[in-house]
């Protein structure tokens, strides 16, 4: 893979990662630095015969992936690891340059990264399963019960754009942990990290006699993911991405297991008694980083009104240190969107929702090729920036009487996945816990506080299933029932 606009890619081979070796010959595809448009790499695109083909690769390996043995699947975990911390320069150069994330997110996404794989390799240790007292019904005296997890058997991985080298490592470490090849399907904008892991994880594979196959990737259009998500062989879809897309996935995958990280407007709510000064704090942190584009980025505000002057006043006086800039540098804190498809449709978003009455306290412009991180009071709540997902940096305020509306509001959603809430009082905390419809909640911190060694997921329209080492793990393994009579 060669070097362009100015980054030193780490390098790959070229071509697709399908069956045993790398597929060449397919179209290439530029993918483009999104504060410049400057052409990073011509990437290959594949095609739905190249999704066939890892689909008949794949299917072949299910017995011989199963049947790894855990210390062979840990080896495999812990030699990405090693070698994703040895290209850390490398890899976070590669990210900025094709998400356009800043430097201080990329940095970010890839401690994450090697954090998954880290945990993935303790949790092989941790796949067994329990001995059971048939005797406690009269028919199972003098028989022996026990249960084992056993590989849910191929899986096909579907990885957002806005953390490449996370995402897929989220759909590709629990698979082979949980001894299950996987076919990853990067976003068509950021193939690059998810080709380059695959090459470690097939290196790693031939060194402790795995079949490379035990990952492949694809990358194409939407006729490519049709292909793989409805092949019969296919055991499990771990998908990452918008709404509307992954409820499409799960009637074109069903019967098969889904799992799906969908989209959010992540609410935070600012409780009569909470430190303002935190509150705010967290707003600026968790409203803008990774330019917006997180679905647990905090999108709506819900601030308890005796409190509202005074925090509105705190925030806004704040604005002004989310730098805009050139993602490579390590002072901006803001960059521009994936595409000018995004940054229009933002932009139309703040638009309608001034229109609709919404006052613009910060930003709502477009400032070195980025949408000015955007600060908006009293958004409707018929409004986009509000009701949907707006995946940019843009927060929404509105102001209730009390936190009992505070968390009727913040239910007043079809998302559920993350929200957060700052208060002083251990009661309200715990009825934050109780009452919020969401797959979790968060006190004193940023709703996009996330924990890899803890259930994530979401309710409603965010989704199903639960990411985490140990949580993927459980969803890519089934329970296998033995009963005995000894005679």
């Amino acid at each position: 893979m060669s070097s362009h606009a100015g980054f030193a890619l780490p390098e790959f081979p070229s071509g697709l990662p399908v069956g045993p070796g790398w597929v060449t010959g397919a179209g290439t595809a530029p993918v483009v630095f999104p504060y410049d448009g400057s052409v990073v790499a011509h990437a290959p695109v594949g095609s739905v015969g190249d999704a066939r083909a890892a689909l008949d690769a794949g299917a072949a390996v299910v017995k011989p992936a199963g049947r790894l043995t855990s210390a062979v699947r840990r080896a495999i975990l812990l030699d990405v690891e090693a070698a994703l911390r040895a290209h850390e320069a490398e890899l976070v150069d590669l990210l900025i340059a094709e998400t356009g994330k800043t430097r201080g997110d990329c940095e970010v996404e890839f401690a994450r990264t090697v954090f998954t794989w880290s945990a993935a390799a303790e949790e092989v240790a941790r796949i067994h399963g329990e001995t059971v007292p048939l005797d406690l019904q009269p028919s199972g005296a003098g028989m022996i019960g026990f249960w084992t997890r056993r590989p849910i058997g191929l899986v096909v991985g579907i990885a957002g754009f806005n953390g490449p080298l996370l995402l897929a490592s989220h759909k590709i470490a629990p698979s082979i942990a949980a001894g299950c090849p996987v076919i990853c399907k990067p976003a068509p904008a950021t193939p690059l990290t998810a080709l380059w892991l695959a090459d470690q994880v097939r290196q790693a594979a031939a060194r402790h006699g795995a079949p490379p196959e035990i990952v492949q990737v694809i990358t194409g259009d939407a006729e490519v993911g049709h292909t793989l998500v409805t092949d019969p062989r296919v055991a499990a879809v771990s998908f990452t991405g918008s709404a509307a897309v992954g409820h499409r996935i799960a009637r074109d995958a069903a019967p098969r297991k889904v799992l799906l990280e969908l989209g959010s407007n992540a609410a935070l709510v600012v409780d009569t008694d909470a430190d303002l000064e935190k509150a705010a704090d967290a707003v600026l942190r968790g409203g803008y980083y990774f330019n917006g584009q997180a679905c647990i980025a905090v999108q709506r505000v819900i601030v308890c009104e005796p409190v509202r002057e005074e925090f509105v006043g705190k925030l806004t006086a704040r604005m002004g240190e989310l730098t805009v800039g050139d993602p490579r540098d390590p002072r901006t804190r803001v960059a521009p969107l994936i595409n000018e498809a995004a940054t229009r449709r933002t932009l139309d978003w703040i638009e309608q929702a001034e229109q609709a009455g919404a006052k613009i306290l910060h930003g709502g412009r477009v400032i070195d090729r980025a949408i000015e991180p955007t600060l908006l009071l009293d958004v409707p709540e018929t409004a986009d920036a509000w009701c949907e997902e707006i995946f940019a940096p843009v927060v929404a305020i509105r102001s209730v009487p009390d936190l009992a509306a505070a968390l009727d509001l913040v239910n007043r959603s079809r998302y559920g996945l993350h929200a957060s809430v700052f208060t002083r009082s251990l009661a309200t905390a715990f009825a934050a816990v109780e009452e919020l419809e969401v797959g979790g909640v968060v006190i004193n911190e940023v709703p996009g506080f996330r924990s890899d060694i803890m259930p994530y997921g979401g309710v409603k329209d965010s989704g199903i299933g639960r990411e985490g080492p140990r949580f993927a793990i459980e969803e890519l393994t089934v329970t296998r029932m033995a009963v005995i009579r000894p005679e």
